[in-house]
């Protein structure tokens, strides 16, 4: 298991501070667990179960039903 040690201003390490006493969890897991978010390449499964759950959400048609037409384009 690798370590790492980061040099963090005050306000950004009382921020951290808060997050981590919310969440329950030490330092380096709350901090883990940020590098994986935000390196991770795929939508999280809770995400990707969402996909169809609003039956009656509207099409992009019928959203786009009421907006008229676009302004023509000027040439560059």
């Amino acid at each position: 298991m690798g370590q790492v040690t980061i040099y963090l201003d005050s306000d950004t390490e009382k921020k951290m501070k808060n997050m981590i006493k919310k969440s329950g969890v030490s330092k380096s897991k709350w901090i883990a667990a940020l590098i994986r978010e935000k390196t991770s390449h795929t939508w999280p499964d809770h995400i990707i179960e969402l996909a169809g759950a609003w039956k009656d959400f509207p099409t992009i048609d019928e959203i786009r039903a009421g907006m008229g037409k676009d302004a023509k384009r000027e040439a560059l």
